[in-house]
């Protein structure tokens, strides 16, 4: 009888051992679950997330469809830079949760926007000059007016003020118009109000046909990467 009680307090002692290591297992499991979890949150909120592309407003810079990977922690470093593409809440129409758009005139610029084109006078200069806007396709390149006009309209930076325009210069709204509505808007965003900067420009890619091709654009949308937006060669 000792012998089976032995048996019986053996088989006992496995069972106990096997559902503290079944235990052991799961807990093991969810700690490293919630630890991926917050990693992954850390990350999204503070240095870099996907984020795909919806419209035209940045063609032929960005395509629709498109993804790039944005980064958030530059900005909490960094001051905002010329030709940064970024990523901001618009706070001008309910219906639009992110704007997409370059970085044009940064604190302490002047700008005019006259004959449809472009100039600049930066904070040290007495003079304006010609922006140079390599980034446009040829249809935009010069193409710039405000309401439709050739007339002269000025701006003036202040402090913490930054003007922002699509690539898509003429079939989108942005500080030039007040993103469309002038009355109690600005024409300016602060920098709390930008979100994320384009860090890596990737493709859409048609799996369909499996390449790069846009569906609807028939364009190669072939990733750009690293390449900075206000220097690579789009021809």
């Amino acid at each position: 009888m000792k012998k089976k009680k032995w048996f019986f307090n053996a088989e006992k002692k496995e069972k106990i051992a096997k559902k503290t290591d079944i235990k052991n297992d799961i807990y093991d499991f969810l700690k490293d679950l919630v630890f991926i979890i917050v990693i992954v949150m850390i990350i999204r909120t503070f240095f870099i997330m996907p984020f795909q592309i919806n419209g035209q407003s940045m063609y032929e810079t960005y395509y629709d469809r498109e993804f790039i990977i944005v980064d958030r922690f530059s900005y909490l470093i960094w001051e905002p830079n010329r030709w940064d593409v970024i990523v901001f809440k618009p706070h001008v129409d309910a219906s639009k949760e992110f704007f997409l758009k370059r970085i044009i005139w940064v604190p302490g610029d002047s700008l005019k926007i006259e004959n449809w084109k472009v100039y600049l006078k930066e904070k040290w200069k007495n003079n304006y000059s010609n922006l140079n806007e390599k980034y446009l396709s040829e249809s935009n390149n010069g193409f710039t007016y405000v309401w439709s006009s050739k007339a002269k309209h000025e701006f003036v930076l202040w402090e913490w003020d930054y003007f922002v325009m699509w690539d898509n210069r003429n079939h989108s709204t942005d500080s030039r118009t007040c993103f469309s509505n002038c009355n109690k808007v600005t024409n300016y965003i602060k920098k709390e109000s930008m979100i994320w900067r384009v860090l890596i420009d990737f493709w859409y890619f048609n799996f369909k046909k499996f390449s790069f091709i846009h569906p609807e654009l028939w364009i190669d949308t072939k990733p750009k990467f690293f390449d900075s937006t206000s220097t690579y060669d789009y021809e």
